[in-house]
């Protein structure tokens, strides 16, 4: 069982450090409104490892994925959420002054909004099908079957739920260091355009993939 644990323990921190959708949501988010807008965007996500936990452990993913619309339905639902959080962004972008780095650190930190970060991070996690593909293929490998395993898939997706947190708030707190430099008129007009099209590149990829 400790192997088990220790391999689970590499495996996740590699998928938690590999670029994704959640690496574009805390840059983007902690660029809008600092670390506290990154820290519970990733808040947001890690909780919702839970609820692809507790799917898992009781086997609603079985049932989405052998309905083909149920999935399909979730899969859009997904897509279409990360496209609208792109075109935010890309709009964000369109019409942003160019003005001095000053004013825009004080626009950004009259942006925070913890219950909108929170959300936009549940969200992008819960509405995410390949999240629910992940844990309905990899947790069941590390379950003991004479275990409980609603138990047991919950402490699973609690030690995920703090690498995940400890990595994307280390995330935030680097972006939200270069933070002044990006508020810079042109250089946020640019990361907003590239963080907005690469949600819109993700959203239409899930709503493409078969």
């Amino acid at each position: 069982m400790e192997n088990s644990l220790w391999t689970y323990m590499i495996a996740i921190s590699l998928l938690t450090i590999t670029p994704g959708v959640d690496t574009v949501l805390i840059i983007r988010n902690t660029t809008r409104g600092g670390w506290r807008d990154g820290a519970l965007s990733s808040l947001g996500i890690c909780s919702g490892l839970f609820v692809h936990a507790l799917v898992s452990a009781i086997g609603i993913s079985v049932v989405l994925l052998q309905s083909a619309w149920a999935f399909r339905g979730l899969r859009f639902a997904g897509a279409a959420y990360l496209v609208w959080l792109g075109i935010v962004s890309l709009r964000s972008a369109a019409r942003r002054n160019v003005s001095a780095g000053l004013d825009a650190h004080q626009h950004s930190n009259e942006s925070f909004d913890a219950r909108r970060s929170l959300r936009e991070g549940l969200l992008s996690n819960v509405l995410n099908p390949k999240a629910i593909v992940f844990y309905m293929a990899f947790l069941p490998q590390f379950i003991d079957p004479a275990g409980s395993a609603i138990g047991q898939s919950l402490f699973l997706a609690g030690l995920h739920f703090l690498i995940a947190m400890v990595w994307q708030c280390l995330l935030a707190s680097a972006v939200d260091q270069a933070r002044r430099w990006m508020q810079n008129g042109p250089v946020r007009r640019t990361l907003d355009g590239i963080t907005g099209s690469v949600m819109v590149f993700f959203g239409v990829k899930l709503a493409s993939t078969n």
